[in-house]
């Protein structure tokens, strides 16, 4: 085979793999940061420029592991090794039928599982090629990923709630609550660098082999330099926040390194809940009159271009959920709001996990094409990813969370269940350990899985099932049913409709 004369389908690949990374990044990235928005701790705008930078650098530094495995480990791919065009062929076609369905299910707000259906549409192909029998059924390739739906929710669930209960019973529920809170939010911060750290040395960088070290190690080198942050948060961060929320100074964020030292600051008065309603409406006012206002071009490009940050996704007001945010106990205001911080990073946790782990699937099939139009031959059993493969797919999932991302973050958040940052820090840690997890050892989860088990399991510890919006959870359930069959019977169709038709002598 001359491999460049089929350029073409590596082109295409490029374009249908960047649609599918633009996808995961409108449907998937709102699973990392829909707690943090819903809580109130960012913004829709702080949110998505945090995301672009964290979901760039999980893909990039931590994404060939679980490529790897979308790449190689459902297809028997020796059985295309005669013609490695038709993998070409397959693998480019695979991953436009699941950009299709994840762009599609993104426009009408359905959180589905990019995984299920990257998963699902070679799965497709690979009947439409030669049958079930190309197909890896067995634990070692679809059974091992098909468990992985099951248990990921379960496992997220679980520890969230562990980690809320433990949360719950020894800071949120005590008498001195505060005071418990500013010694807990050390604590967690060190959990939060040193599971990312570990991991992310572990790994290592693109391109390169992994640190040769034993975990033992990595997990002590880890534990200091997590260690270390946290003390210095506690002599830092700690004293700004008892400054700033209990003492009611007005502690600007840049003094939080010097905050044991900056002389006393004047008070701020509380706002009360007429303050409050008046600046809201001063606030709609504001914005009517803007609206109302003829704009110039550059104004109107840049509510085009801005328009995917512009919304309201926290569905706070919603009259059919105040039913169900009622069933949810509510905590000392100023303690929550200790854990806001702590919940920006274990979003940044999140989000860099789900860069790592769905990235893979994207770029496993990319990759897969790109070494057929390298070499002419069907890659071994372990797909070589390129650097540049993974950054070109980071960039199309971080402009897919720019444009189209608060669909899917509206859909989630205080749709399932009433968040506060308390819970959504604990959420987001358990979603975080799990997928971090899961893309270290090559098993690529669902983080849409993932983050629905995590905020259920932190919403059942209200003690009230009804404190659950379940036909939210029902909706997203069966998106994620009907995905696998459905990616996989376009992509099926497509690679049959191609391979198969008539060719002109």
């Amino acid at each position: 085979m001359n491999p460049h004369m089929y350029t073409f389908l590596f082109v295409c690949a490029l374009i249908f793999s960047f649609a599918d990374a633009y996808g995961i990044g409108a449907n998937d990235v709102a699973n990392s940061f829909a707690t943090s928005v819903s809580s109130g701790t960012l913004t829709l705008t702080q949110a998505m420029c945090i995301a672009i930078v964290t979901e760039f650098c999980g893909a990039y530094f931590l994404g060939s592991g679980t490529a790897n495995t979308i790449a190689g480990s459902i297809v028997d791919v020796t059985r295309f090794n005669n013609q490695p065009q038709l993998l070409m062929l397959g693998m480019t076609l695979s991953v436009l039928g699941s950009a299709t369905w994840v762009i599609f299910a993104t426009s009408q707000g359905w959180p589905v599982s990019s995984t299920h259906s990257i998963t699902g549409a070679i799965i497709g192909m690979g009947i439409a090629a030669y049958g079930g029998v190309a197909i890896k059924w067995g634990y070692n390739g679809v059974a091992k990923i098909v468990t992985s739906w099951f248990v990921s929710p379960l496992i997220a669930g679980i520890v969230s709630a562990i980690i809320f209960l433990a949360t719950k019973y020894i800071v949120l529920q005590h008498e001195n609550s505060f005071k418990r809170g500013l010694l807990a939010i050390p604590f967690y911060i060190f959990i939060t660098f040193w599971v990312n750290i570990t991991f992310i040395i572990s790994k290592g960088l693109p391109g390169t082999n992994a640190v040769k070290w034993s975990f033992r190690k990595i997990v002590g080198i880890s534990c200091a330099i997590s260690g270390g942050i946290a003390i210095i948060s506690y002599f830092t961060y700690s004293i700004w926040l008892r400054r700033k929320l209990r003492d009611g100074e007005d502690m600007k964020a840049w003094m939080i390194p010097f905050a044991a030292f900056i002389k006393k600051q004047p008070i701020v008065p509380e706002l009360t809940e007429e303050d409050i309603k008046a600046a809201k409406e001063a606030a709609e006012l504001e914005a009517q009159e803007v609206e109302d206002k003829p704009k110039t071009f550059v104004q109107k490009a840049k509510a085009i271009l801005m328009n995917g940050l512009n919304k309201d996704v926290r569905n706070i007001d919603n009259p059919r959920l105040a039913a169900i945010h009622a069933r949810a106990k509510k905590y000392d205001n100023k303690t929550e709001l200790l854990f806001e911080f702590v919940q920006v990073l274990t979003a940044c946790a999140a989000s860099f996990a789900h860069g790592s782990n769905d990235v893979a699937n994207a770029v496993g099939p990319l990759s897969t094409v790109y070494r057929i139009w390298q070499t002419g031959k069907v890659p071994g059993k372990s797909v070589s990813v390129a650097a540049w493969n993974l950054a070109f797919c980071a960039a199309g999932i971080d402009v897919g969370l720019a444009t189209y991302g608060y669909h899917i973050m509206r859909a989630l958040g205080n749709n399932v269940t009433y968040t506060t940052p308390s819970r959504g820090f604990a959420a987001e840690l358990g979603t975080s350990l799990t997928i971090v997890t899961a893309s270290k050892i090559g098993l690529p989860v669902s983080t849409t899985h993932c983050i629905t088990g995590a905020m259920v399991g932190v919403g059942l510890c209200n003690g009230d099932w009804r404190a659950i919006n379940w036909k939210m959870f029902g909706v997203t359930f069966l998106s994620w049913v009907i995905t696998l069959p459905f990616a996989g019977l376009m992509s099926g169709l497509l690679f049959a409709f191609c391979a198969y038709s008539p060719e002109k002598i």
